[in-house]
């Protein structure tokens, strides 16, 4: 009796001890599974097999068997949502407040960069200037040894010679006729050849005038001696950037021998991408930057938009002017080009913690006014932050509402769940190489609508691609050398996603079909 006793006690306290655990496992459950499914709280405090669990009938912290295919839904019960402290916001249209960054270069303007050639033909003899030294209008850069020169002057002073010569003979005719010793016609002939030699003056002196002889010179008479050099002046101020002359070249009159720049303005040109056509408009105020001088801030407004789009990067050229009065803006230098966002601008807005990232893409989870605790999951895409606040560029409309805080606790819950999110199967990943020559593949092939995963890997120091910059993405993100970068984002819409290095010199196209 004794030893059978021992026995029922011992069964007892199994038995009871079991009970005890499967309570407390089934009551931890209750507090994160939602009210009213008996089954789930019984297959969650039992540890069921998936096999019995797919028997009991669904619970309802999964997506109804209808939306299953379409949506990811989570469903929490009320003290799982106030413990987990979630809260809504609405997702609302706003003023842009972000100003629109465009990457630029540099370069000289077109209507103050003058090629310096020389007047006539002949031999350079001397130079006067350096690469690199600001010149004035009018000072002499250059000095060639023309004979073309020589034969005008010889042309002007036998032509000056034969019109004194006639002139005195016309003098005489003139004197004659009034004593009746010559006839008028005889006068009229004269004054007909006097006008003839008078146009070969003036066509002489205008070619001496051309070829840099000045009207001192030409007004002291014949005789007063020939020159033999033509000087090549400097036909505005600015800062000689190429020199070919040297002594001893051989030149023509179309000789590109220098160019001057006149650096007191200077173009800015920028990328601007199609998305962004609507935000720019010619006249549109700017601010330039650059890295090399960052207290600089020059202003000044787009005076120009290349009406031809790009095929490749799907850009369009845009031109700024800017006064460089110090000289401090170099040709080929980088610049940042901001451009303010117009009073009419709006972007779609919600909290920067309502957007999560499950499986490679960004999602938010709406809540559904009409059952309180549910949760949908909707894939969007994410643009800038602004503030507290972030930008979604495609997958909610205004108006809709969704987690805010507490949104991270909703994708945990989905993910103990077990819910259905993209497998490595579904992702499309591409490795592109850096190189000196650029992007090795430069076009990656992409379907709308799927998770896609470029892996860039920069081979070689021998690049400016030491970043990849998405602008239409607003991603930038470094590139050490020979340590694989993935970039993970869904292409929602079909067309070319342009990518490039942060100088905008390699350029890379996401074709999305």
């Amino acid at each position: 009796m004794t030893g059978t006793s021992v026995n029922l006690s011992g069964t007892a306290i199994v038995a009871g001890a079991v009970g005890l655990m499967a309570a407390g496992a089934g009551a931890a459950y209750l507090l994160l599974a939602p009210a009213g499914d008996s089954r789930a709280h019984i297959d969650a405090a039992t540890g069921a097999p998936a096999a019995m669990a797919e028997r009991a009938p669904t619970s309802s912290a999964t997506a109804p068997p209808e939306a299953a295919a379409s949506e990811v839904a989570v469903t929490l019960s009320p003290e799982a949502v106030e413990r987990a402290g979630i809260t809504t916001v609405v997702a609302a249209r706003g003023p842009r407040a972000a100003r629109l960054r465009l990457p630029g270069v540099v370069e000289p303007s077109a209507y103050r960069q003058v090629a310096v050639t020389p007047l006539a033909a002949g031999r350079v003899t001397r130079v006067f200037v350096e690469l690199g030294q600001p010149v004035r209008r009018g000072q002499t850069m250059a000095e060639i040894f023309s004979p073309e020169l020589v034969e005008a002057q010889a042309r002007y002073t036998a032509a000056r010679a034969e019109l004194d010569a006639h002139e005195r003979e016309l003098r005489r005719a003139e004197e004659l006729v009034k004593i009746g010793a010559a006839s008028r016609q005889e006068l009229e002939r004269l004054h007909a050849e006097h006008l003839a030699m008078t146009a070969d003056v003036q066509g002489a002196r205008s070619r001496l005038e051309l070829l840099g002889v000045g009207a001192a010179n030409l007004d002291g008479g014949v005789g007063q001696g020939v020159r033999t050099s033509v000087d090549v002046p400097a036909p505005i101020d600015g800062v000689v950037t190429e020199r070919r002359a040297n002594v001893g070249l051989n030149v023509n009159a179309d000789s590109n021998l220098f160019t001057v720049i006149d650096l007191s303005a200077v173009w800015v040109v920028a990328d601007l991408y199609e998305r962004d056509f609507p935000r720019v408009r010619v006249g549109s105020p700017v601010t330039v930057t650059t890295t090399a001088y960052p207290g600089l801030t020059l202003q000044g407004r787009v005076d120009y938009i290349d009406p031809q789009v790009n095929r490749e990067t799907r850009t369009a050229r845009l031109r700024v002017e800017v006064a460089n009065p110090r000289s401090e803006l170099l040709i080929g230098m980088y610049a940042d080009v901001h451009l303010a966002p117009r009073a009419e601008e709006t972007m779609l807005l919600v909290s920067r913690q309502a957007v999560q990232t499950v499986g490679g893409q960004q999602v938010v989870y709406l809540a559904d006014p009409k059952q309180p605790g549910r949760f949908t999951e909707r894939p969007v895409r994410a643009g800038s932050a602004v503030g507290d606040g972030i930008e979604i560029l495609s997958g909610l409309d205004p108006g809709d509402v969704v987690v805010a805080a507490g949104s991270f606790f909703v994708r945990a819950e989905r993910e103990r769940l077990g819910l259905p999110q993209p497998t490595p199967a579904d992702v499309q990943e591409v490795r592109v190489l850096v190189g000196e020559q650029g992007y090795e593949p430069a076009r990656v092939p992409a379907r709308a609508g799927a998770p896609l995963r470029i892996v860039f890997v920069r081979t070689t120091d021998k690049t400016c691609g030491t970043e990849v910059v998405f602008p239409s993405l607003d991603i930038r993100r470094a590139l050490p050398l020979n340590e694989p970068v993935a970039i993970e984002f869904v292409p929602d819409t079909t067309g070319d996603l342009a990518f490039q290095c942060g100088m905008n010199m390699l350029h890379g196209t996401v074709v999305v079909e």
